[in-house]
């Protein structure tokens, strides 16, 4: 993923990974070295990253998880959902985030200070507006439409790069067939310490 980022023309890469493979972890390092770049042309600002999830509880877990590995690092990470909409770190609260409106989180975004928007399909809306856009990270990407995803990249003038994930394994061949455009990365091995998978029927 990060070769992929010094390539000079947009990643669109699937990333795919048991549930608990770590998928989260690789995608806060993806967001992190956009979070750490400047636009181009420019010596100030941060490039953007969205993470779109499919329901309210996933957006909420990541925006957690994220504010977990960024609450070291002045980096400000936003939830929006239709329930509301949420900013960390907070003047109020040092140590969490705090509500905000969504107005104030919407000229946020577009004026740039926020570096990572997680949220469900409120992303997609046409109020919400980037300044720098870098990347678009969509969760569970089969359970988007293609024309939903397509709408997150569209939303900037310049194409940002674009990380799929899922945790349907779609054998390579299949995958190639469905996502053709999209070049595919596994992840194989659980972290150290996971307990194992345990499906039932």
């Amino acid at each position: 993923i990060l070769t992929d980022f010094r390539k000079g023309y947009p990643m669109s890469r699937l990333l795919e990974g048991d549930v608990g493979s770590g998928k989260t972890a690789v995608a806060a390092v993806a967001a992190y070295a956009i979070a750490t770049s400047k636009p181009k042309g420019q010596d100030f600002g941060t490039l953007q990253t969205a993470y779109m999830a499919p329901t309210e509880i996933l957006a909420q877990q990541h925006f957690e998880s994220f504010i977990k590995y960024f609450k070291h690092l002045p980096i400000n990470v936003a939830l929006i959902t239709g329930s509301g909409c949420r900013k960390f770190p907070s003047k109020v609260n040092p140590d969490g985030w705090t509500d905000i409106s969504r107005a104030q989180l919407l000229k946020w975004v577009a004026g740039g200070e926020i570096s990572i928007l997680i949220g469900t399909h409120a992303l997609i809306q046409k109020s919400v507006k980037f300044k720098h856009l870098g990347l678009v990270i969509v969760d569970e990407q089969h359970r988007f439409g293609t024309a939903q995803r397509q709408k997150l990249v569209n939303k900037n003038e310049i194409v940002p790069h674009l990380l799929s994930m899922t945790a349907t394994p779609i054998p390579r061949t299949l995958a190639l067939t469905l996502y053709g455009d999209l070049d595919l990365t596994l992840l194989d091995q659980m972290p150290a310490g996971r307990k194992p998978i345990i499906t039932d029927i």
